[in-house]
């Protein structure tokens, strides 16, 4: 294994409180539960087609024309249309720092290494999520899904935020809690940790930088 000279940090999920928290909270709120919006996302789609969520990652299209899909979809469902203005609120409302992890960063950042953050985000939510974290002290690259119109887990995020920091992917220790964003770093040959818990995310992190 290659030296790690720059960590390359997922936003929600690892630096914030769990992100099914947030939906709980909302699901709490509404009503409406998980499967259902799961299956709202995908009223209309044909088969193999992609749910709007990651048209909206990729900035292709706005938060408020996801919602009235999603409030379409669910209206479908339900048989009444739901309002869904107040979701942004009652997510973030539920979304904290996850301090252990925060200080890592810190920590990480004083000892030399290269920060990089990389999220998969919403183009109206960056004011919201910039402001729960110390990200521009942290981190001297952030790459946001819906500002360069890719997202995890496909190829060509990995390869901007590598050529962003400047640095081998074999030197970069990338860490996000879903699988499949992981499994990408690692196509893009990167070092990897899934992000599971606090205990077990912060022991892999050290034992990697050695």
């Amino acid at each position: 294994m290659a030296e790690i000279r720059a960590i390359v940090s997922d936003f929600g999920g690892v630096l914030t409180t769990p992100l099914l928290a947030a939906f709980a909270a909302f699901q709490d709120d509404s009503g409406i539960s998980p499967e259902n919006l799961g299956k709202a996302m995908r009223v209309g789609l044909e088969e193999g087609e992609e749910i709007p969520l990651f048209r909206l990652e990729r900035g292709e299209i706005s938060e408020d024309e996801f919602v009235a899909g999603l409030e379409d979809g669910l209206e479908a469902i339900l048989g009444h249309r739901p309002h869904l203005q107040h979701f942004r609120q009652k997510f973030w409302e539920a979304l904290h720092p996850n301090e252990p992890m925060v200080e890592l960063m810190r920590e990480l950042k004083a000892s030399g290494l290269k920060m990089a953050m990389l999220t998969n985000n919403v183009r109206e939510w960056e004011p919201l999520w910039r402001s729960m974290l110390p990200v521009d002290e942290i981190f001297e690259e952030i790459v946001d899904s819906a500002f360069v119109g890719c997202r995890k887990p496909e190829a060509r995020i990995y390869e901007l935020t590598l050529e962003r920091i400047g640095m081998p992917a074999g030197q970069c220790l990338f860490i996000d809690d879903l699988r499949p964003n992981v499994e990408g770093a690692e196509a893009a040959g990167m070092q990897a940790v899934h992000f599971r818990d606090n205990e077990q995310a912060i022991a892999e992190i050290r034992s990697a930088l050695g």
